[in-house]
């Protein structure tokens, strides 16, 4: 009963913290003042409060709900201006919000909320979400162990800046250059090119900093605005990229969330 008692009072606390997190004194969303791709930007920064700079609703939904950016069974068809408008937030935290540590255990599900609740608030967003068992690819450590360099606890909580942390800044093949991220970071980035969603069953904590070639896509990107192809052919597989990290993914079934959206507007 005690261990009960105790699993009953953290998920209590933990659906508190998340709440809190969720909470705005303002949110105001403009038409992008500039559409360079290097002012592209997302912070959320320790006290709640979300920046983003010339981004789109896709960016909002793919790191709210933990979903591929591109295309994915996971998430059912959205309008196209959700790909290409973009958009400047400025959202700021009530003083009730959960400071965001960066040791904090449950940082990844607060930010997420913060996400959510931007679109929940000015997309007028409405999900159903269906949890089912489906085909998997399960991000683990490899026999060999992992090759990966930790890094410090940073003030960084979510920066998608070359520099920042919990980011990939991409490149040609998708290179998994990172200054700081975690195991769920990288199964979320590298599954906008698997052929099946990604999970991260590594048990490895605390971020990491990791380099790596390009790798080519199991499913192809969306095409470039301008048409041309672009041929991946000559990079390495992600087996062999992982491989280098000391990291592999094996086919199994995992229960994910499947997302069908019901409504998103123009804020």
């Amino acid at each position: 009963m005690l261990v009960l008692h105790r699993l009953v009072v953290g998920l209590f606390l933990m659906i508190s913290a998340i709440a809190q997190a969720q909470s705005f004194t303002s949110i105001q969303v403009t038409s992008a003042r500039s559409a360079d791709v290097q002012s592209r930007r997302v912070r959320v920064f320790p006290n709640g409060d979300l920046s983003a700079t010339s981004v789109n609703a896709i960016t909002l939904i793919s790191y709210g709900y933990d979903v591929p950016a591109n295309p994915s069974e996971r998430l059912s068809a959205l309008p196209p201006w959700v790909y290409s408008e973009r958009y400047d937030i400025e959202a700021r935290a009530s003083s009730t919000t959960k400071h965001l540590a960066p040791s904090d255990e449950n940082r990844s599900e607060l930010v997420r909320a913060i996400f959510r609740q931007v679109l929940a608030d000015r997309f007028h967003f409405v999900i159903r979400t269906e949890n089912r068992s489906i085909p998997v690819y399960a991000l683990v450590v490899a026999p060999s162990g992992a090759e990966l360099k930790p890094v410090s606890d940073t003030e960084c909580i979510f920066d998608t800046a070359r520099d920042g942390c919990h980011t990939f800044p991409g490149g040609f093949g998708h290179p998994l250059n990172a200054n700081a991220v975690d195991m769920d970071d990288l199964a979320h980035y590298i599954e906008n090119w698997t052929d099946l969603p990604v999970v991260n069953r590594t048990s490895l904590t605390g971020v990491f900093m990791m380099s790596s070639e390009g790798w080519r896509p199991m499913r192809l990107p969306p095409p470039p605005p301008n048409g041309e192809r672009v041929d991946f052919t000559q990079l390495k597989t992600i087996d062999a990229v992982l491989g280098g990290l000391g990291l592999q993914l094996q086919k199994g079934f995992a229960t994910v969330p499947i997302y069908t959206v019901d409504q998103i507007q123009r804020p």
